[in-house]
């Protein structure tokens, strides 16, 4: 039996008003995500991902105009009160971000960073914070967790301040992690621990998570489902394995094709052009002026997103381009 979603998203848009004009950043999207479920939301830089997330949190500034649904577990997150979206976001939700040194004051303590959300939102007493701050540190693999929790931001490596946010986003034993780049700012190294890491505990805890990047090889990896975002709206839905090995929107297949490979030495495949937000794409599909497979239909009408075999795809070529990839592997 299919639960019902945990977290709703129907046709979300976000814009902004720049020099008198109304700028559209986000655009129509529709996104799920089911208890315990693991959903990857990826694509460029200035493609509408963060801002998705934030709006689903409310953390957009009021000079931002959000219209569309928001649900979460049945309730509009639009229409919480202040005291219900306090909790909201202290409690049911909590985030990830890319960079732990931009969001942590380095004024304060890593133990009163960490357990600020918990204590004066009345959820536990500070003792009991601290005692389950040092648990889940050392869980994350925080060694001396009681020196730690006195240190200040400062003498923290990105490593570990990133493990500290993972605890922080934790410790109230949210619903929904919502995971905003969270290793982009750390060493190459140092990246696959705290991800896994990361996965772990959320596992462990049966949390559900949208895990926003711009690496699609890593979103597959850790993901149950994906959802390709493009100058702010979402150009293909399925599970991480179908579109891992079978990319069906162009734009999705460029993506994979962008990325070096591991296995063999070959010349990157550059996507041509630049990526392009929202309020940028004019008529037709905002893909059309970099994707080989273009008409002028493409030119010209704006794609609808539709269910074509095992995926939803916002693309009016995806039969004839699959049957073509067919012939000439065949």
């Amino acid at each position: 039996m299919i639960s019902s979603p945990l977290l709703d998203i129907t046709d979300l848009r976000v814009s902004v008003r720049h020099r008198g004009e109304e700028r559209l950043l986000v655009r129509d999207v529709g996104l799920t995500v089911r208890p315990a479920e693991s959903v990857g939301l990826v694509g460029e830089s200035g493609s509408g991902k963060s801002m998705t997330i934030k709006a689903a949190m409310r953390l957009l500034p009021h000079a931002v105009t959000v219209a569309g649904h928001i649900g979460f577990d049945g309730r509009d997150v639009r229409g919480l009160n202040r005291r219900d979206l306090a909790r909201y976001r202290s409690r049911e939700v909590a985030l990830v971000h890319q960079d732990p040194r931009a969001h942590i004051n380095p004024t304060r303590t890593i133990a009163q960073f960490v357990t600020e959300a918990a204590v004066h939102t009345g959820l536990m007493p500070e003792d009991e914070a601290i005692e389950r701050a040092c648990a889940l540190m050392r869980d994350v693999g925080i060694a001396d967790p009681e020196r730690r929790l006195a240190q200040f931001p400062h003498q923290l490596s990105g490593g570990l301040l990133q493990r500290v946010m993972i605890v922080a986003a934790l410790l109230p034993e949210p619903r929904l992690i919502f995971a905003d780049e969270p290793t982009t700012a750390l060493d190459v190294t140092v990246q696959s621990d705290v991800m896994a890491i990361l996965l772990e505990q959320i596992r462990d805890r049966h949390a559900a998570m949208l895990f926003v990047t711009h690496d699609l090889d890593l979103a597959a990896a850790v993901t149950d489902r994906l959802a390709v975002m493009y100058a702010g709206a979402i150009v293909e839905t399925g599970t991480s394995a179908a579109i891992y090995e079978r990319p069906q929107h162009p734009y999705t297949a460029a993506l994979l094709h962008s990325r070096p490979s591991t296995t063999e030495v070959r010349r990157l495949a550059a996507i041509p052009g630049r990526p392009v937000a929202a309020y940028e794409s004019g008529e037709g599909c905002a893909f059309a002026p970099r994707c080989p497979f273009a008409t002028d239909r493409c030119r010209q009408e704006v794609p609808l997103r539709r269910e074509v075999g095992d995926r939803i795809v916002a693309c009016h070529r995806v039969e004839e381009i699959a049957a073509d990839a067919q012939v000439r592997a065949s």
